[in-house]
């Protein structure tokens, strides 16, 4: 057995073929993914290593020193005791989110095993392929290798690997091209990106009840995929609907909201609101905690905001994967979280760490007030 086929065996599904002949495919070939996300993202060369060093460096000084900026701006202590900074280059990044996402995909690939799903061959269409969608994922993490400077994402802890554990990660060759690109002072820039990733951290291992909430809506979304090739053709008409009335079919989530059922839409809502909340919360906090230690700040966030907003191809990239849906997540979550604090100060918002129950839906995200007068008719735990 090969290398890639025993990568992708858990994952086959059953498809017919144009003779009506049954082959097993691969869901999604993780070992094409990897191969071509690397290759791709390796073209950018590595920091020379004493360029490395020194950020390795900086950012296990500047995380543990953002830990207790954070700590002090929003009262959020960490259960999960201090943060470890790594430095990665662009396939390393890689490599963390496909074990990242193989974890995440799992029990579906598992359940699509299991029950044969997959067995419907639309006219003109080749059989579902692992080497191709594999080869799709490699694009889409090539291409968002190049975009991110840091990360702490609650889906990379494995307890099989205890060293990849709540990691915050920084991606050393588009910090440092960021910093030479626009001259910032290294320091400061990265002890501004620490703020943010830190918030991040204190979000998910600060509030006892967000991780496993958060994981339960989107294992939530996922048990309701249905492989079948008509749902995508349904997808593409109602698309082709709303574009006709003027509304696009990817402000709400990218590609996986066009997707979905009505069910999982319910839910992919429920997520865009939580994850507009502590995008918004992650901003507001990394502006004032930089307040005294960051001069720079109001500088770096509206270059990096204006680095955000992609043009030409990129811009289709950023749609298609709901990274224009994020960008609103910031704006509408940082209006959010300063529109409740002007109605009642921190201990209003402060109420959305109580329980899920306390979080706000995307509509009160859209329209604070709504939330304000919801959280009045609620009734705070005591403790």
């Amino acid at each position: 057995m090969s290398e890639e086929a025993g990568a992708t065996l858990s994952s086959n599904v059953r498809v017919r073929t144009a003779g009506g002949r049954r082959v097993s495919t691969p869901l999604i070939s993780w070992n094409r993914a990897t191969r071509v996300a690397t290759t791709l993202a390796a073209r950018q060369p590595p920091l020379p290593d004493f360029e490395r060093d020194a950020m390795v460096a900086d950012f296990a000084e500047l995380t543990a020193v953002a830990e207790g900026l954070v700590e002090g701006e929003t009262g959020l202590r960490s259960l999960a005791g201090p943060a470890r900074a790594r430095v990665a280059d662009r396939p390393g990044w890689v490599r963390a989110n496909v074990a990242s996402f193989q974890r995440l995909l799992r029990p579906l690939s598992d359940r699509l095993a299991a029950s044969g799903s997959g067995r419907v061959r639309l006219p003109g269409l080749p059989a579902a392929s692992g080497v191709v969608s594999g080869m799709q994922v490699g694009l889409l993490l090539a291409w968002m290798s190049t975009r991110v400077l840091g990360q702490y994402d609650q889906l990379l802890i494995e307890d099989e690997r205890p060293e990849d554990q709540d990691v915050v990660y920084y991606v050393g060759p588009n910090i440092a091209a960021v910093e030479r690109r626009y001259g910032f002072p290294p320091r400061e820039f990265r002890l501004w990106i620490a703020l943010h990733e830190v918030t991040h951290r204190a979000q998910f291992t600060g509030v006892p009840w967000m991780r496993e909430h958060f994981l339960g809506l989107v294992e939530e979304t996922l048990a309701g995929v249905d492989p079948d090739p008509r749902r995508l053709l349904d997808a593409l008409r109602r698309s082709a609907e709303e574009l006709r009335a003027g509304r696009s079919p990817l402000d709400d989530g990218g590609l996986l909201a066009v997707l979905a059922t009505p069910e999982q839409r319910v839910v992919i809502r429920k997520i865009g609101g939580l994850m507009s909340l502590l995008e918004g919360h992650g901003d507001v906090t990394m502006d004032r905690a930089a307040l005294d230690r960051v001069p720079n700040a109001a500088r770096f966030g509206r270059i990096l905001g204006e680095r955000r907003r992609q043009r030409g191809a990129a811009r289709v990239v950023s749609s298609l994967v709901g990274l224009d849906a994020k960008l609103r997540q910031y704006e509408q979550g940082e209006r959010f979280v300063r529109t409740v604090e002007d109605a009642g100060g921190r201990p209003l918002f402060d109420r959305v760490w109580q329980a899920p129950e306390w979080l706000p839906s995307l509509p009160e995200i859209r329209q604070p007030d709504r939330w304000i007068a919801r959280a009045g008719a609620l009734r705070p735990a005591i403790g």
